[in-house]
């Protein structure tokens, strides 16, 4: 985790200490988080231009891998989005599986569809939409 910059002293200790493990295990702790899986997304931050870790939960659509732009339900985007709207290349850690990736917001029909995923995988997305007036979005990883 040496890549990260100064924005992982931000975070909760428990993300930092998530994220930790799961680097330090190839992802044998810290891919399965409270039941769901979690992969590893690292964005380029659109103003520091340096590498941004976080955890967060994914899906499976066929090799696509889904996650959800949420933040609790918070009337503005996360900065992950943010990142990956501006540079859509990333880099993904799914337990030992590391790979580049093109990162693209879903729409319409498709959006529907993940959608349901997500929410069958952390009902509580359904939740933080309720909370706010954005469409949360709902973002596909294709390997580059």
């Amino acid at each position: 985790m040496a890549q990260q910059n100064e924005s992982v002293r931000q975070l909760p200790d428990w993300i930092v200490d998530h994220m930790r493990k799961y680097v330090e295990t190839d992802g044998k702790e810290g891919h399965i988080w409270r039941g769901v899986p979690t992969l590893l997304l690292t964005t380029t931050g659109r103003r520091s231009d340096r590498p941004q870790m976080l955890p967060l939960i994914y899906g499976k659509d066929g090799d696509r891998h889904v996650i959800v732009a949420s933040k609790g339900g918070d009337a503005k985007h996360p900065a992950w989005y943010l990142n990956l709207v501006a540079q859509p290349s990333v880099e993904v850690q799914v337990a030992a599986d590391k790979f580049s990736a093109k990162a693209r917001t879903a729409v319409a029909k498709e959006r529907v569809e993940l959608w349901k995923l997500m929410t069958k995988i952390w009902p509580a997305y359904a939740d933080y939409q309720n909370k706010t007036s954005r469409e949360i979005p709902v973002v596909v990883l294709e390997r580059a």
